[in-house]
């Protein structure tokens, strides 16, 4: 990450604490490592993308191959599951990381997240990095620790690929000195609770890493109980946990997150079709809120760094700061195969197929899986928005879709004084129960606009002498920062055309 991009996330991560967007969970006792609050902005914008996915999701799902909508239904399924699904899923035994402890600095790695530089020559140390590690910070290092060497003296390894036996020659990514890291011990990313009066291993419980398992675990309730038929969906938005050992870039990896996820279900010889529909409109979803796709990256996922249960995966990647110029991924859609349901049917001992009148067959459907991360769909909408703009006195705006802003208008009364307060009010009162809206009676009009501008408003109306007179307001657009007369009459159908037109 270059220094400009570090700054600029440095600035978001700030504006969002100053603004009420996100706070550090347990802020005023020193935070909790990669646990976030959603403050009374936040939980807004979070709520506007999560209810829009659930609007094109379930609501009112795409049109079809065929032209027709397709049929896609709602679950929101236990945290909490049987311990035995997770050994279905494979969670239990494969959802385990190798990790490294340094006995200097104290840190855990994750063995797969570091890379080790080696020197070509055979002398001196290796040298260990954060495998995002850029060039230029390698670099610097290098002068350091091994003078009269560039990187190309060296050859690259991730530290999960070097033998043990070598680890007392290997620099660790924090330390000055080699012979710091332990072995390597596997590390299960569930979270572990118990349930029930009596703790015991008969008790352990597991808080989901995913969200889509109870969705496999519900597929024959749904059948049974709802008028559904292959092809269909199955939509579900909910916290996940996973005990990620290096949370970071703010709430892009956290511990504790939320998932938009679609279990797609379809006959095996139709998922080349269904899997590039979905590719098309998960792509234009993200179109339509405002993210350009000059900054979407499409990763066609290399076979050798596949989920076991996929045969192909799409990433679709935003250019986040913290990874610019390149991009990290924001949504991933995956052709899981039939894997799920063959591993519950099998651990379960129930039946899970479908049987097709149609076709006169029973089969277990094949599953194409769009995710995102509701909580990373957050960040991205946050980071386009952020506009600096030293041109205005907030020297920055946030530039959020109109149908994603937090508050979709705030109404300034010019003054403090009641007879431009009162008419103030009553349009905000007669906004609120269609819009959120803001009404902002303190400071200067300046600051107001300014406040507004940094947390993303598109309109601000301001009641001011002519409204007494004329029953106007002056109407202040957030981009442009011009100013028009509108009737108040008119205030509702303007807002209306220019959050849903």
């Amino acid at each position: 990450m270059s220094d400009q991009m570090k700054d600029r996330m440095k600035d978001i991560v700030s504006l969002c604490k100053r603004r009420g967007f996100i706070f550090a969970a347990s802020d005023i006792y020193g935070g909790i490592n990669g646990f976030w609050d959603y403050g009374p902005l936040g939980v807004e914008l979070k709520n506007n993308l999560r209810d829009r996915w659930w609007h094109d999701m379930v609501i009112a799902p795409p049109l079809g191959l065929d032209g027709t909508p397709i049929s896609i239904v709602g679950l929101d399924s236990s945290i909490i599951q049987n311990p035995k699904c997770w050994e279905a899923s494979g969670h239990a035994s494969g959802f385990n990381d190798p990790m490294v402890d340094c006995k200097e600095s104290k840190k855990r790695y994750r063995a797969d997240h570091v890379v080790v530089l080696i020197p070509k020559d055979g002398q001196g140390y290796a040298l260990a990095f954060d495998k995002d590690a850029e060039d230029i910070e390698i670099e610097k290092r290098l002068k350091k620790l091994a003078k009269n060497k560039s990187i190309s003296d060296f050859d690259r390894k991730s530290l999960d690929q070097i033998p043990v036996e070598d680890f007392p020659n290997i620099i660790a990514p924090d330390t000055k000195k080699a012979g710091t890291l332990t072995e390597p011990v596997q590390f299960n990313m569930m979270f572990k609770t118990t349930s029930g009066a009596k703790e015991g291993s008969d008790s352990e419980v597991y808080l989901r890493p995913e969200t889509c398992a109870g969705i496999f675990l519900n597929f024959k309730n749904v059948l049974d109980s709802s008028r559904v038929k292959v092809p269909f969906g199955i939509a579900q938005i909910g916290k996940a946990f996973r005990n990620e050992v290096t949370p970071r870039n703010f709430i892009f990896r956290s511990r504790e997150f939320e998932q938009m996820e679609l279990e797609w279900f379809c006959a095996e010889e139709d998922v080349p079709k269904w899997f590039d529909f979905w590719v098309e409109q998960r792509t234009n979803f993200w179109l339509s809120l405002g993210i350009p796709k000059s900054e979407l990256h499409f990763l066609d996922v290399p076979k050798e760094d596949l989920s076991h249960y996929s045969s192909r995966t799409i990433d679709v990647e935003y250019r986040f700061p913290f990874a610019a110029p390149d991009f990290d991924e924001l949504e991933g859609i995956a052709h899981r195969g039939n894997y799920d349901l063959t591993q519950h049917q099998e651990f379960s001992g129930q039946k899970l197929d479908y049987f097709d009148q149609a076709e006169n067959k029973r089969y277990l459907p094949h599953v194409i899986e769009p995710s995102t991360g509701l909580t990373r769909g957050v960040l991205a909408l946050i980071c386009e928005a952020y506009t600096v703009d030293e041109n205005r006195p907030s020297g920055v705006y946030l530039n959020f879709h109109p149908s994603m802003a937090p508050k979709k208008a705030a109404i300034l009364p010019l003054t403090a004084k009641p007879h431009h307060v009162e008419p103030a009010q009553k349009l905000y009162m007669e906004l609120r129960d269609e819009f959120v809206v803001d009404l902002d009676i303190k400071q200067n009009i300046g600051k107001r606009y300014a406040r507004q501008d940094e947390i993303g408003t598109p309109y601000c109306f301001t009641i001011d002498n002519e409204t007494l007179e004329d029953h106007s307001v002056t109407v202040r657009d957030r981009n442009t920062m011009e100013q028009q007369r509108i009737p108040l009459d008119k205030v509702k159908a303007f807002l209306r055309e220019k959050i849903y037109g």
